[in-house]
């Protein structure tokens, strides 16, 4: 006698581009991707999207996780890759029902496991794309062979059947209308309460998806504020450079007037001893005299123009100079002034428009940050790691390195750091934030009643 496979429950891994779905495998063959058996070109040098997705006999989605992966250039899956996604399925929240009752779902917004959230991505759910649709229509086609569950309904065998007793067989008017009644009453209770379970998954599925849309906010509205505050340092240094240059051109420009001034009184004492000279040679005769000190007035006249539109010249250049950065500075001043505005309007709208994620390029290094994860370090980004790991993971986070220090220093040990009048710390245990973007110096890092007291004293001023 031949042995019949029994159906089960079947693990498998999709891949999803921008186009949806676009490749599928069972788990053990993601397993040999993952022990470098197989490679698969097609994903080299990317950061991939895939979700893990449990099938049951009857093509029904159970629990999806949707998770990232990186692939090396010859399309080798990264050995680092750790993130356990059976754990994940089990412990997962509830998600939409996608045809047998709601899904386990784990996601970025969605995820048991805090330190795993940065692996994870959100999926789609517009109505143009919607990522679980997908999922579910994938599963349905069967592209994986999975054994079907036999749903055709067995035949009673006659032995097995029971007659009811003849007095039964005719039923009264009274219990027939009993009957029915009962019956339209239990049809109109589970047409409620299916109402009220569609309800209910819509709005979870509602909630899911705007809990989604405001994480991505919060960090595209981070970045952008991270990019104002660069934008505005540099600026604000160029600004500094043109002041300290500008001030070096009036400090030589004072230094040339001095001179013209020495230079004039120069002339002006040549002159008085060319006088003097004249004069003692006033007694050879008028006429010698007269020639000699018209050859002098025509020679120092002569200087003194030359040096004077040599001076004038100069003055001129260096007025137009000056006048040109002056209006350089008015230029940088105003465009500052539209940054701040600009930086300003940023942060009270938030970004309309949620911009696509780009694939990472080459993954060569691995590095642990809090508040980052574990960061994929490209070939590239290497210098730029190893001069200040501490400012790369800033950047990664969307913050400023001084705020990624402060909240570091709070992260690793949450207390309180307000001063007490005696002069120690407070050192009050405090909630801790997981998220370097979300903390607030002064606020995250107090317990409520420093908090309230460095509140109240803010609003007294």
């Amino acid at each position: 006698m031949s042995l019949q496979k029994k159906p089960q429950m079947v693990e498998s891994v999709m891949f999803f581009n921008e186009r949806g779905i676009c490749k599928e495998m069972l788990y053990p063959e993601f397993e040999a991707l993952l022990d470098g058996v197989v490679n698969l070109p097609e994903f080299a040098d990317q950061q991939v999207r895939a979700a893990f997705v449990l099938i049951n006999p009857r093509l029904l989605v159970k629990a999806a996780v949707f998770f990232y992966i990186d692939f090396g250039v010859k399309g080798e899956a990264d050995r680092g890759w750790n993130i356990p996604l059976r754990h994940l399925a089990e412990r997962a929240g509830s998600g939409p029902d996608l045809g047998s009752g709601p899904i386990r779902l784990s996601c970025r917004s969605q995820c048991a496991v805090s330190w795993h959230q940065m692996h994870l991505w959100d999926p789609s759910l517009s109505p143009a794309q919607n990522d679980l649709l997908l999922i579910r229509d994938a599963a349905k086609r069967n592209n994986l062979g999975v054994l079907i569950e036999d749903e055709t309904a067995q035949a009673v065998e006659p032995a097995k059947l029971h007659m009811a007793s003849e007095h039964k067989w005719y039923m009264q008017p009274d219990d027939l209308e009993l009957i029915r009644s009962q019956e339209a009453a239990r049809k109109t209770e589970k047409t409620e309460q299916e109402q009220r379970l569609k309800a209910a998954q819509m709005i979870k599925q509602q909630r899911l998806r705007i809990s989604s849309l405001s994480q991505q906010h919060e960090e595209e509205l981070a970045r952008l504020r991270l990019q104002g505050e660069q934008r505005e340092q540099a600026l604000q240094a160029r600004l500094a450079t043109l002041e300290r240059t500008l001030a070096e051109q009036a400090q030589r420009n004072d230094a040339l007037k001095a001179r013209l001034t020495a230079q004039a009184e120069s002339f002006q004492r040549a002159r008085e001893n060319m006088d003097r000279q004249l004069q003692a040679l006033a007694q050879d005769g008028r006429s010698e005299l007269d020639g000699l000190r018209a050859q002098f007035e025509q020679e120092a006249q002569a200087r003194i123009n030359a040096a004077l539109l040599e001076s004038q010249e100069r003055l001129a250049r260096q007025d137009a100079q000056l006048a040109s950065q002056a209006r350089h500075e008015a230029q940088l001043r105003a465009e500052l002034s539209q940054l701040a505005a600009e930086r300003d309007r940023l942060a009270r709208e938030g970004g309309e428009q949620i911009l696509e994620r780009l694939a990472g390029q080459g993954v060569v290094f691995v590095a642990y940050h809090p508040g980052a994860g574990h960061l994929t370090i490209p070939l590239q980004d290497m210098g730029a790691y190893q001069r200040n790991p501490q400012a790369y993971a800033a950047a990664k986070c969307f913050v400023s390195e001084a705020q990624y220090g402060q909240w570091l220093a709070h992260y690793q040990q949450p207390s309180c750091i307000a001063q007490l009048p005696s002069g120690n710390r407070c050192s009050m245990p405090i909630d801790r934030v997981d998220s370097p973007s979300r903390f607030v110096s002064g606020e995250s890092d107090c317990c409520a009643r420093h908090r309230s007291s460095a509140r109240q004293r803010t609003l007294g001023q």
